[in-house]
């Protein structure tokens, strides 16, 4: 009967944390209530698998990161500041391990190419660079080539603008730069990316640049 009583009050914490927002959870955490954890957990493995993978460009991989930052996350928890939003530190710890491994995978062996689903430009244009559109399918093909001319910090900086739409006062912070670095970051990958466009896909180059 006890046992059965525990369950279900577990069972019943646990409903409970899942109406609970982001910054509470972190902050219950924090003070060692494992359930509020493991809300959190659950709640962000998606996202942080997802941002993982577009820098990475390796499901399995991005799954074994994720791992790793919810023990970073744990560790550090005694130095979340509530005050500041549980999505940008999640997100900037995500980011710099993604960033550590991928540097580390570059050192080893060629990079793997990310598949991103490139959307049409949020801005009308970014400096003189103008945006244009890809069907997903063709999308992967060019990043599988062009990501490895992109340096870390700019496939970060693309991804978490671009494909998960973070304003960019936001990027900056998990890049632990200023929006100017992030807007030159864009601004580079984007060249990068019409260059590589321009050079292996010209007929889709001369397609998109006339729209």
């Amino acid at each position: 009967m006890e046992r059965m009583e525990l369950v279900y009050s577990r069972e019943r914490t646990r409903q409970q944390s899942a109406e609970v927002d982001d910054r509470e959870l972190a902050i219950r955490a924090r003070a060692g209530d494992a359930i509020a954890f493991e809300t959190l957990v659950l709640r962000k493995t998606p996202a942080v698998v997802s941002v993982a993978r577009r820098i990475i460009g390796d499901a399995d991989e991005a799954r074994d990161v994720a791992q790793l930052v919810f023990l970073r996350v744990w560790d550090s928890l005694a130095r979340y500041d509530e005050k500041y939003s549980f999505n940008t530190w999640l997100y900037r710890i995500a980011t710099n391990l993604s960033i550590d491994f991928l540097r580390a995978n570059r050192s080893r062996a060629k990079a793997h190419g990310a598949t991103l689903h490139l959307v049409r430009g949020r801005e009308a244009a970014l400096e003189e660079e103008a945006t244009f559109a890809l069907e997903s399918s063709q999308v992967a093909e060019l990043f599988e080539r062009v990501s490895e001319d992109l340096s870390e910090k700019q496939k970060a900086a693309f991804v978490l603008r671009e494909i998960d739409g973070l304003d960019s006062k936001d990027v900056a912070k998990i890049l632990g730069c200023g929006e100017s670095t992030v807007r030159n970051h864009l601004f580079n990958a984007r060249k990068a990316l019409q260059k590589k466009l321009r050079r292996e896909f010209p007929n889709l180059f001369r397609r998109w640049s006339r729209q």
